[in-house]
């Protein structure tokens, strides 16, 4: 392939007999490996939190409050975004994402007061992630994928996970053996070092390439209209900006979108919110070892690539809304019993509970993507990203009410049973969700 075919469209396209390899397989890989270079600083407040707390004295609740902002812009610039993508292509929005990621997880080494580390940690990473979350994954896959939908959103929203895999052990390690400032610094080489990837390899969409999404039979001309879920890249930041805004208003006069944005809100509180921020200094409090406790949050990035991955392809079998029900419910029933699990020593029924928290942990994801797309048509990128707003407002509410119930009763036992009611609420409201498609204006 010649470098004018990776600027602009061919000239003539190639049809599927000539071209064997589809090149949305190569988007989709270079996307996985955006997301895993995007995971780190996620993964990192769990583990650097003790380690600030020991050398500033800062106290639970004030940690969280920073990780709290990280939440909470993680998930309000995602239908940004994606509107963003929309308008000025997914390349270039990407590529600013992770830069701001290494930015924030660089300067963060410099921190000495509370407010400083809202502005890092809570501000710049917050920004920059938001611009690679899982809104992110659902832009690719409406934009490259005709078929298989489910399974690539799958393994894309695995992406998250194998970064928590292959950072948080890293992470552990570094913080005790050179501080948690060399460890941020792992933090911002990794964003930083697959911005390049993504500059030369990532197409904004089929069209560049002369060729229709995958599963889509009809080769497209280089002269010809952009394809549906293909828009062209197009005006300002401010129409990104309204057309995100008008997009959440015509969405939330449906019944379907607070269902899925309580469901996922109930979701953000329990993953990021909860296990993700807080497992570690909970088992710390039980006398684990935080290296230790780090090594069980990896297990649970194991099984959540092979529990979204097998999400993904159930998706496009199995009705979304049962998925998405089976899936609260088990989670709620894991998380009762978790109180009771936790040890100075690894035991094997926390292993057990490792497992099936990883299996489920954002295996809700694929069947929500599903559940936009089928109802929102066209728009189901952007209504996600709304969505997701609500998975980390829950997440981010959650960060802070978990380090309130810490600082003031001495433990985590009642955020978990919290957290597992609000599972069986989730469940309720998710298996009342209707599929009827609805039109969006812009």
């Amino acid at each position: 392939m010649t470098a004018e075919s990776l600027d602009g469209p061919i000239e003539e396209p190639l049809t599927g007999r000539q071209r064997r390899f589809h090149p949305a397989w190569t988007v989709a890989l270079v996307a996985l490996i955006a997301l895993i270079g995007a995971a780190g600083f996620r993964a990192a407040p769990g583990v650097l939190m003790v380690p600030l707390e020991e050398e500033f004295g800062w106290s639970t609740a004030e940690l969280s409050l920073s990780v709290s902002i990280n939440l909470l812009l993680y998930g309000l610039i995602a239908p940004f975004a994606a509107a963003l993508m929309q308008r000025f292509g997914i390349r270039a929005v990407t590529v600013v994402a992770l830069f701001v990621i290494g930015a924030g997880a660089a300067l963060s080494v410099f921190v000495a007061t509370p407010g400083q580390l809202i502005l890092t940690w809570g501000v710049l990473i917050g920004l920059g992630t938001g611009s690679m979350a899982l809104v992110f994954a659902a832009t690719i896959t409406d934009t490259w994928f005709a078929t298989r939908r489910g399974l690539v959103s799958g393994v894309l929203t695995a992406g998250s996970a194998t970064g928590q895999l292959i950072f948080l052990p890293v992470i552990a390690a570094a913080a005790e053996d050179v501080g948690w400032r060399g460890a941020s610094l792992i933090i911002a080489g990794g964003a930083l070092a697959v911005a390049p990837l993504v500059w030369i390899f990532l197409r904004n969409r089929p069209s560049d390439l002369g060729v229709a999404r995958y599963g889509e039979t009809t080769p497209v001309m280089a002269a010809d209209p952009v394809p549906r879920g293909t828009a062209a890249p197009r005006g300002t930041a401010w129409g990104a900006a309204k057309l995100a805004i008008s997009t959440l208003r015509e969405a939330a006069r449906t019944k379907t979108f607070w269902a899925l944005a309580i469901g996922f809100a109930i979701c953000g509180a329990t993953t990021n919110g909860l296990i993700g921020t807080h497992f570690i200094p909970s088992a710390h409090d039980h006398g684990m070892a935080t290296t230790t406790a780090a090594g069980l949050l990896a297990v649970v990035g194991v099984f959540d690539i092979v529990g979204t991955v097998f999400s993904g392809w159930l998706t496009d079998r199995v009705n979304p809304r049962i998925l998405l029900a089976a899936y609260y419910a088990l989670r709620g029933v894991s998380l009762l019993f978790l109180p009771s699990l936790l040890s100075a020593e690894v035991q094997p029924s926390i292993i057990v509970f490792i497992v099936i928290y990883g299996l489920d942990w954002v295996a809700t994801v694929p069947p929500t993507i599903a559940l936009c797309r089928e109802v929102f048509g066209d728009k189901g990128p952007l209504v996600f990203g709304w969505v997701f707003a609500a998975h980390q407002i829950g997440a981010g509410i959650a960060s802070v009410l978990a380090g309130i119930v810490r600082d003031h009763t001495g433990q985590y036992t009642f955020a978990w049973f919290a957290a597992a009611g609000l599972c069986a609420v989730a469940a309720l409201v998710s298996a009342t969700i209707r599929r009827h498609p609805v039109s969006v204006r812009e």
